[in-house]
């Protein structure tokens, strides 16, 4: 009977973990807590995932806003372990449809070099306005692998 019930909870506990476990979701933070950002995340979807050298890789980022913004420029930081490894500028908008208002998702895609190692990374992605005020500014992790799978960092 025991051994009845033990199995009944693990299959109930599996039936109920393995769909919070699949969606793989990552936490992402501001980068100042106590900032109120004009722009507002909502959510981060890494394709494919964990992310492999030589493969192009998309980072799509749904976020919000209450202004019209028209313009302006997304800086993204890359750091390997503790050291800084990559920095790179984009134009708002080639990464989205300008004039941006409401919900909107930010996509930018690009393939790492084939050279590139395994192991944990952190992107910080800040996002200015024409005159170059900060609109958002968000961290978050990611991982390299040999290995790479069709799978969602977040659900948007």
């Amino acid at each position: 009977m025991a051994v009845k019930l033990f199995v009944v909870a693990l299959f109930f506990s599996l039936c109920i973990l393995f769909p919070l476990a699949s969606a793989n979701s990552t936490d992402f933070h501001y980068c100042n807590k106590k900032a109120n950002y004009v722009v507002k995340v909502r959510g981060l979807d890494i394709t494919p995932y964990p992310v492999k050298g030589g493969k192009e890789t998309t980072f799509s980022i749904a976020a919000t806003t209450d202004e019209n913004i028209s313009g302006g420029k997304l800086v993204i930081d890359v750091k390997y372990l503790f050291l800084h490894v990559h920095k790179e500028s984009h134009d708002i908008c080639e990464e989205t449809s300008c004039p941006v208002s409401g919900d909107f998702v930010i996509s930018h895609s690009q393939a790492l070099p084939g050279i590139t190692p395994p192991g944990s990374y952190t992107l910080t992605m800040r996002m200015f306005d024409g005159s170059n005020h900060e609109l958002s500014c968000i961290t978050f992790g990611f991982s390299i692998s040999l290995i790479a799978e069709s799978k969602s960092v977040a659900d948007m």
